[in-house]
Formats: structure tokens, C-alpha cells, sequence
């Protein structure tokens, strides 16, 4: 940046003291502050043919004063002003309130410009700006900032004006030239002047791609360049191991591979067999078949004369995993372990020391893991499963279990590519995208409370074939705030209605850890038929004799929810329900059933969650991490993502970006941001 645009903003004529202050409020201290200062919006004031101005549209119209104004006063201090105005063929009236002091400027035949609120059915205006006289507006597009205090949305224009007329030689272009020509797009100062001072709508459009491209094309670099950086410096495991007594593994498997499946564990086996250690997340739908991904990488570390570890959240998911994965190794000579805090006293000791010794190659447990006292033998793979339900430095923990370990965190909440490529820029990402042949499609109904006999009785029949079912409720117990069923209350019910016949249980977060596995393991050994349950049961439960999953008041979840949720059945061979319960009042609410019904795809709903309710939502706020940008949105320019995605991927490895000077301009917003030190790297 040159020295000129590192000026206090004081340099602009008409800031002083107290309206610096109030700049530097809002951030802005230097002139580049104050040049990359955007509108949040747009105000399209050109004149339109009323004909054309929809009802409650903001419209801008210029026209001759017909009547003499009329002004009454109402409540304290408070008035009205009406006047008639001949815009074109249209005789129309204007309403300006609170603003007395207009009438005696308001004469017969005088032109005003009026913008305000269009009221197509009363032939009303209702005014926000009066303009004595034609008003000049370049060509009807005016930018609105976000100001605050004594701050004018008018002053901020003029400020920025000044600031471009005075500086705007000083912008330095950071995009290589080949780009620039490859997408067409403005250089750096076109595009500042068109976002502040947009020649026409196509201008405006033009200098908006560009910084979309730009805002994306700098934090992939960032992306790409950390991970170079911790790629490069991490040493890792070259994995060493016999290709043939893998395939006899893979072949000994109780199905074949899916052709997803088959592609990401060649792209794990592939980092497992670099000098640099593994970063990867894995993806995966419920039911398409990460387990026996996992498996594979788990049976190449151990070939390779290493021990693995799979860190899960909940002791119930935990045991299952431990079971599903013994069968699998069992004519493999591969000794499974699991470890939980219910493993105590000797047991604990002589397992620990077995892991110690390498006499267990592949422990399984939850966050037990990562307790001081545990020590393997020499770790390679470190697995998490759910990994948004482990922080950062639990997922550290067990990584440093071992020297260089590889890392697979897997997850079965459906990420958009969008925000994947993003949110774990520094992470490679694999996605098993297609669901294993032969699994029946759970059949999804939405339906309104009216018809909840129909649904109990519907239950009733799926449990007498020896079935099972869930109900989920989004609340504990009663809220005087929100009308919504609570699981105590269904509960209650449900114990009365199918009191003799069924058992119905209970789960919620209330319960401790112990409660809840108790209420687990009824359910999972078909103590329990029926199920309530908030959404602690969202993730990591798997009992495939369940078919039936009931959520009441449905239109209160996320689409990524509500499809983590319908995941708990199907799991078996039979023929599996989920049932929505819902009389939504919203439009959202009723796309959002609609759509659940449509689609079992969680890739697909994913990206239509991400389209309702926007990436913040999406992951929850706090533990978002999404980058905010000034104009680029990740939804809607998700193409513009991947292709400055891939432009940096290319760049970062090309070895002309780190010594060309036509990069300076790159590399110098790296060094800016902490990601480089200033050398240049070959």
C-alpha cells in the first residue's frame, strides 16, 4: 500500500476532529479505510413509469405541484402534509409527515422530485426526500453506507468522493494481468471508482464481480498457503505396506465397495503413503459407508507396523463402532480394544498396558482417550468420528498421542461444497457421495397435528411386527415462551396411550451421561419400544430394528437437522418411516417440509439449508468461522469460490508466485496477513 493511502483520514477536506472521531468509530482511520469503505446497498432513483412500480416499491418521481398543500397536526408535536402532483398522466398524492416547514415552499406549478413509498392502490406517495426542483442523481443510482451517530449517509458520498478524486492514482492492482484478462474483469481502480460512483446498473455489475473474484481469490490464497506451509513442515508417515494383503482385506469384505467409496480410499491410502502427514475430513451421508473407509485406513497403518485410534462422542456409539469393527478384523489378526470410563480398576490397567506394549492395534473410545495416562506403542492414525462435537484441543490431544500421526476426521452432518472449501480450506475433503446398493429410501410424509390418532395407531402397527420407533420433541419440559410439544408431556401421553402394551422411554439432555446410556441400551436391546427423545439422538445412535421416527412441531429444525435425525431409522433391512408433524405458518417453514419430503440426499438438502437460512445459521455463529466478506456471498457466487479456488491452488503451486514480481502485489496481502514472513519461498 503506498504511504499516501496510509494517511490519517483527517487528510480529507471537512473531517475534523469530532468527525474523524466519529470515522474511526466505525473503522475507519486512513484514507484506504475510507476508499474500501462499501455501500451495503443501492438506491435505484431513476424516474419509472408508475406503470411499472410495483405496490410498496420505492419510486422516485418528478412532477408539477396541483394543489395547494393541506397540513394538519395529530398527537403531540406530530403532523401530516398532503399535496396533489401531476407526474406525466398520473395525478397522484404526496404524504409527508412531521415536516410543516414544506408548505409555504410547495407552490402551484413548482417542480418537485418526490422518493418515497408507492401505494399502487390509493395512487399515493408516501415521502422520505423532497427535492425542490429537478434532483440530479447519476444516472439514479445512489450507494447507501452504514453510518452511525451524527454521521450522514450524504456525507459519507462526499467524504468517499473526495477521497477518489484526490487518491485514486495511489491504488496499486494485486491481481496478475493474465487473470484480469482471463475473466474480463475491471482493474482495481475501475472497480473502486464503479462501486462508490456506478456509471449505470451494468458498471455497478461489472465492479462487483471484480471484487467478489478478489475477496475469494485472497482468502483461498490464504487457505492454500497455510496449508503449503503446514503441509511442508509437518513431517509425516510414509506408510509402507503390502498392496496385495490389502486388497485381500477389501475383497474379504462382506459387500462391494461403492464407487465413491473406492475413490476416497484411494485418496486416503495416497496420504497415508506421502512423506506429509494426512489432514483430511471425510464426508459422508448416513448409511454410506464411512466405517468400512475408515477400516481400511485403520488395516494399511496397522500392515505398515502401526496402531490406530478412533475417538467417538458417546460411549453407546463407541461399543457399536467397537463391534462393527471386530467383525470386520476378526480372520485379520488385528486385537480391537475399547476403552471408556466404565473400563475401570484391573481391567483398565491390563488394557492400558496391552496398548502400551502394541498387543492392541486399533483402540476405540470416547474422550477417554486422550487422558494422560494412556500410551501407545507407536500410533499412526488418529480417527475422529463427529468431529464438530470435539473441540480443537481434544482433537489435539489425541493427535499428539503419537509422532507425526496421520489425521482422518470424519462427519456425517452433510457439509455444502461451498462452505467445505471454505470452512476447512486447510484440510484436504473427501466426500462419499453415493449411498451403498440395495438400501430402501426412508419414506417421508408431512403431515398436520389434526391427524395424530392416525400416526399413534400407525405406530402401534409397526411395533407389533417387533419394530421400533422414535418420537422427537424440540423441548424439555414445558415454555411459557414458545408453544411447542415437550417430551415430558409426550411422553406422559404416550405411556398412557399404550399403557399394558408398549414400554415408551425417555431421553434428554438433563439426563447424566449414565442415565442416558441406560436408557440406550433398553432401547437398543428392544426393552423399550418407543422412544422420546429431544435431539440428543441427532447423532451417533444406531439401532436398525427402529423404522419409525415421528418429530413433532418439525418446522422448528434446520433441513440439516431434521435429515440427521430421520438418519436414526433405515439403518435396517425393513422398510423405514419418518413422519413430520407440522403446521408451519411461515413460507420457509413450509418449503422446508416440502423439500424433506422431495430428497433423502443430505448433500442436496444441505445446499438448500445453506440457501434458507445462510452460512452463519448454518453452522450456529459462534462456532462458525466463516470469513465475513464485504461483498462476495458464498450461496449465491459459489461458482466464483471454486474457480478462485482453483486459480490459488494453481498459484500456490506453481513456483514462478513465489520469486515472479508480478505476484508482489499476492504475496504482499500474505505477508500482510501473517501467513508468510516476508521471504520468498522456492
Amino acid at each position: 500500500m503506498k504511504k499516501r493511502l496510509a494517511e490519517p483520514i483527517s487528510s480529507i477536506k471537512g473531517v475534523g476532529d469530532e468527525t474523524e472521531d466519529l470515522l474511526n468509530d466505525i473503522g475507519i482511520y486512513t484514507i484506504d479505510d475510507l476508499i474500501e469503505y462499501f455501500p451495503y446497498r443501492y438506491d435505484d432513483n431513476s424516474l419509472k413509469d408508475l406503470a411499472d412500480v410495483k405496490h410498496d416499491e420505492r419510486v422516485t418521481v418528478e412532477g408539477k405541484v396541483h394543489s395547494e398543500p393541506l397540513l394538519s397536526y395529530f398527537g403531540k408535536k406530530r403532523s401530516r402534509l398532503t399535496f396533489r402532483i401531476l407526474v406525466g398522466r398520473y395525478l397522484l398524492s404526496a404524504v409527508c409527515f412531521n415536516r410543516p416547514y414544506f408548505k409555504n415552499k410547495l407552490t402551484i406549478d413548482s417542480t418537485v422530485t418526490v422518493i418515497g413509498k408507492w401505494d399502487k392502490h390509493r395512487q399515493t406517495i408516501t415521502v422520505q426526500e423532497l427535492t425542490f426542483g429537478p434532483k440530479q442523481v447519476l444516472n439514479g443510482i445512489e450507494p447507501v453506507y452504514s453510518v452511525k451517530g451524527k454521521l450522514t449517509i450524504k456525507g459519507m458520498r462526499k467524504f468517499i468522493s473526495l477521497a477518489l478524486n484526490e487518491f485514486l492514482d495511489e491504488i496499486e492492482e494485486i491481481i496478475p494481468t493474465e487473470l484480469l484478462q482471463k475473466y474480463k474483469l475491471q482493474t482495481r481502480k475501475e472497480a473502486l471508482r464503479s462501486i462508490h460512483l456506478p456509471d449505470g446498473k451494468e458498471e455497478l455489475k461489472q465492479a462487483r464481480r471484480r471484487f467478489v473474484y478478489e475477496e475469494f481469490l485472497l482468502f483461498q490464497l490464504k487457505m492454500q498457503t497455510l496449508r503449503k506451509v503446514q503441509r511442508e513442515q509437518s513431517q509425516g508417515i510414509a506408510h509402507e505396506f503390502p498392496e496385495e494383503s490389502l486388497e485381500n482385506f477389501i475383497k474379504a469384505l462382506p459387500f462391494p465397495l461403492t464407487n465413491a467409496q473406492a475413490r476416497v480410499i484411494n485418496e486416503i491410502i495416497t496420504d497415508m503413503k506421502s512423506p506429509f502427514r494426512m489432514n483430511r475430513l471425510l464426508q459422508g451421508d448416513v448409511g454410506s459407508g464411512k466405517t468400512v473407509v475408515a477400516a481400511i485406513g485403520v488395516y494399511a497403518a496397522i500392515l505398515s507396523g502401526y496402531q490406530a485410534a478412533l475417538m467417538v462422542p458417546t460411549e453407546i456409539l463407541a461399543e457399536q463402532h467397537a463391534e462393527s469393527l471386530s467383525n470386520l478384523f476378526e480372520s485379520f489378526d488385528v486385537n480391537v480394544a475399547l476403552l471408556t470410563s466404565s473400563v475401570k480398576g484391573k481391567k483398565r490397567r491390563e488394557l492400558l498396558e496391552k496398548v502400551k506394549n502394541n498387543e492392541i492395534q486399533l483402540l476405540i473410545g470416547t474422550h477417554a482417550l486422550i487422558q494422560d495416562e494412556i500410551h501407545f506403542h507407536k500410533l499412526g492414525l488418529v480417527i475422529t468420528d463427529e468431529q464438530h462435537r470435539f473441540g480443537v484441543e481434544q482433537r489435539r490431544m489425541l493427535r499428539e498421542k503419537g509422532v507425526n500421526t496421520d489425521v482422518l476426521f470424519m462427519t456425517a452432518t452433510p457439509i455444502p461444497r461451498t462452505l467445505a472449501i471454505t470452512a476447512f480450506g486447510e484440510m484436504d475433503v473427501s466426500i462419499i457421495d453415493e449411498l451403498p446398493a440395495g438400501r430402501k429410501t426412508i419414506e417421508t410424509y408431512w403431515v398436520k397435528p389434526t391427524m395424530l390418532e392416525r400416526i399413534l395407531a400407525f405406530i402401534e402397527k409397526e411395533i407389533s411386527k417387533g419394530r421400533q420407533a422414535y418420537v422427537i420433541c424440540p423441548l424439555i419440559e414445558e415454555s411459557d415462551k414458545l408453544d411447542v410439544q415437550n417430551a415430558l408431556d409426550v411422553h406422559s401421553m404416550l405411556t398412557s396411550y399404550y399403557k399394558g402394551r408398549y414400554q415408551v422411554g425417555l431421553m434428554h439432555g438433563r439426563l447424566s451421561s449414565d442415565e442416558k446410556d441406560t436408557v440406550m441400551r433398553s432401547f437398543s436391546q428392544n426393552q423399550v419400544n418407543i422412544l422420546v427423545s429431544t435431539t440428543v439422538v441427532e447423532v451417533g445412535v444406531n439401532v436398525p430394528n427402529a423404522t419409525t421416527m415421528v418429530i413433532y412441531d418439525a418446522e422448528r429444525f434446520g433441513l440439516s437437522q431434521l435429515h440427521q435425525l430421520r438418519g436414526r431409522v433405515g439403518r435396517g433391512s425393513e422398510q423405514s418411516y419418518c413422519i413430520l408433524l407440522a403446521d408451519p405458518k411461515s413460507e420457509a417453514g413450509k418449503e422446508r417440509m416440502k423439500i424433506m419430503t422431495d430428497t433423502n440426499d443430505g448433500f442436496v438438502l444441505s445446499e438448500r439449508d445453506l440457501e434458507l437460512r445462510g452460512p452463519g445459521d448454518f453452522f450456529g455463529k459462534k462456532q462458525s468461522g466463516m470469513p465475513i466478506f464485504k461483498v462476495a456471498d458464498m450461496v449465491h457466487d459459489y461458482r466464483a469460490l471454486e474457480v478462485a479456488r482453483q486459480d490459488a491452488v494453481e498459484l500456490v503451486r506453481s513456483k514462478s508466485f513465489w520469486v515472479e514480481d508480478r505476484y508482489e502485489g499476492l504475496r504482499m496481502y500474505l505477508i500482510q496477513s501473517g501467513i508468510l514472513n516476508g521471504e520468498k519461498l522456492d
